[in-house]
């Protein structure tokens, strides 16, 4: 599937009919979530792809940056970031009574590296409310081997184990068939969502990550609205993802603005801006079936 040119996002997007796996994090994404962040206080960066998403590495957050929940968990694009690797998620090499999680290995809210770490005495199971110690991109958790807790409240602790993508790097797989394998150097199995539809679980949004839609944290706060500069694929509110600043008038945002979904078979994004249109999301012929209405508000190319 490709999305259209003209559309190049900072969040790679997914489909209506699938999800992956949802997360509090910020998205920092890199069209395929090369690394997803975890939702409690982990963060992961954007980037932009064909319809106007902006992409890069995800930033080291700051706590108490402004706009941005204490807690939230940045997701990072899927294409962007380097990830330090202590261990192997496919191949859980770690010592009998250890699994390989991801974690922030520099401190920040969004997971970059992974390392060996202790398992529960009695692991939570995939789709299993999880606890995590310290927070959520700390690596410390109560799930299973080849799960990770996601979405995680930065009050309780509390989040849900979801798993990693099995197979290989090369040909990744969820057994779940209603999630999506997604992300770059750490690739999550999560629930596929349609744009139009938003319905995600409470305080989470239905965001472009790669080639599909998913179910991820909103972790924009106070922030989020049409116009407002997002520099994650999950800061905007739902119904609304982070387009280029060339695709939004009077954006001021270096990374993004945000800006609506739109169905294609409606004239809304006119009352938007006189010169906004909606643009198909996919390029015509490789949309997914049932999504060819799919759009985005943008101003032309």
């Amino acid at each position: 599937m490709r999305t259209n040119p003209t559309l190049r996002l900072i969040s790679p997007a997914y489909c209506c009919v699938l999800a992956v796996a949802c997360a509090r994090p910020y998205v920092e994404m890199s069209a395929d979530t090369g690394a997803a962040t975890d939702p409690s206080s982990t963060s992961t960066g954007v980037t932009i792809d064909e319809r106007g998403e902006p992409e890069r590495e995800p930033p080291a957050t700051e706590e108490g940056d402004e706009g941005a929940p204490p807690d939230a968990v940045f997701i990072v694009d899927p294409d962007g970031g380097s990830a330090h690797y202590m261990c192997s998620l496919w191949d859980q090499d770690c010592a009998p009574g250890e699994k390989c999680n991801i974690w922030a290995s520099d401190g920040g809210n969004a997971w970059n590296a992974t390392k060996c770490v202790p398992i529960d005495a009695d692991p939570d199971a995939i789709g299993d409310e999880c606890s995590v110690v310290e927070s959520g991109v700390s690596g410390l958790d109560s799930c299973e081997i080849g799960a990770v807790c996601w979405n995680v409240d930065g009050e309780t602790s509390l989040g849900t184990c979801v798993a990693y993508c099995t197979g290989s790097e090369a040909n990744p797989i969820c057994e779940d068939s209603t999630q999506h394998c997604t992300g770059r150097d750490f690739m999550l199995c999560l629930p596929s969502c349609c744009p139009l539809e938003q319905t995600c679980h409470e305080g989470e949004a239905c965001y472009p990550t790669g080639d599909t839609f998913e179910c991820v944290p909103d972790a924009g706060g106070e922030t989020g609205a049409f116009g407002d500069a997002c520099e994650f694929i999950n800061v905007c509110d739902p119904g609304l993802f982070c387009a280029n600043p060339e695709a939004v008038p009077g954006c001021q945002g270096g990374s993004g603005c945000c800006t609506p979904y739109c169905d294609t078979a409606g004239d809304g994004c006119a009352s938007l801006h006189p010169g906004m249109e909606c643009v198909p999301w996919f390029e015509e012929g490789h949309a997914p079936a049932g999504e060819e209405h799919i759009g985005a508000c943008v101003m032309p190319s």
